[in-house]
């Protein structure tokens, strides 16, 4: 990934990577971050200056990038050397396979409901499948960040290792050599073979319409820009 500080998902930043996958064009993806950062999650100085109608483009583009990658028909591996805090770690969710390092400092997790804020309902459908249901209420109603160890004991990645580029290029050279057409078969039979499979048009803008204001409420605000100051 690139850009935004610690690989926060802005408009720009996921912008981006729908189209780097659009240009993938069905062939296997490595997604990676920095050692610092694999993301940090949604870019909180942009969230904090949304009114209503900004918040509105600015969730339905957050469904439209995690969704896609869900989605993608190749083999997609996150390698994970740094934080994947939130969206970041929804992102990572949506590979087909996450690869952490072991390193303790690093921080995994989902912290939505810290923030107050309600998970969208195509970002909460990939982490539920994702995340196994005995960790569902640790690690979303939780809200807490993890080591990678306690991480990979929850579910929330699939390996851990001390060179996580490594593992992740072999797990993704592993998933590239099945024949491709039963690969993605595989994957739609899952995962479902069109957006609307994961949530109706019509749950959706409901979805929208009740928490739109929640997410640009004063509370909210307040939230974020505290976390901004630390």
């Amino acid at each position: 990934m690139r850009g935004a500080a610690k690989n926060a998902l802005g408009s720009e930043m996921l912008t981006w990577l729908v189209a780097q996958l659009e240009a993938a064009n069905g062939e296997p993806v490595l997604l990676a971050g920095t050692r610092d950062a694999f993301s940090a999650g949604l870019n909180l100085k942009e969230l904090a200056s949304l009114d209503a109608a900004g918040m509105d483009r600015y969730l339905r583009l957050l469904e439209r990038c995690m969704s896609a990658f869900y989605l993608y028909p190749a083999p997609v591996v996150a390698c994970i050397e740094g934080h994947a805090i939130a969206g970041g770690s929804v992102l990572a969710a949506a590979c087909d396979h996450r690869v952490a390092t072991t390193e303790a400092r690093v921080r995994i997790g989902l912290n939505e409901v810290a923030l107050g804020v309600r998970f969208p309902p195509r970002v909460l459908r990939i982490v539920r499948d994702r995340v196994p249901r005995a960790s569902h209420e640790r690690v979303l109603l939780g809200a807490e960040l993890f080591a990678p160890s306690d991480a990979h004991a929850l579910g929330l990645v699939d390996e851990i290792a001390d060179d996580a580029a490594a593992l992740a290029r072999t797990r993704l050279a592993t998933f590239a050599a099945h024949p491709r057409d039963a690969y993605a078969a595989t994957k739609r039979a899952l995962r479902g073979t069109v957006d609307a499979d994961l949530a109706s048009d019509e749950a959706e803008e409901q979805w929208l319409r009740d928490s739109v204001p929640a997410w640009t409420s004063p509370a909210v605000k307040e939230r974020v820009l505290a976390v901004l100051k630390r």
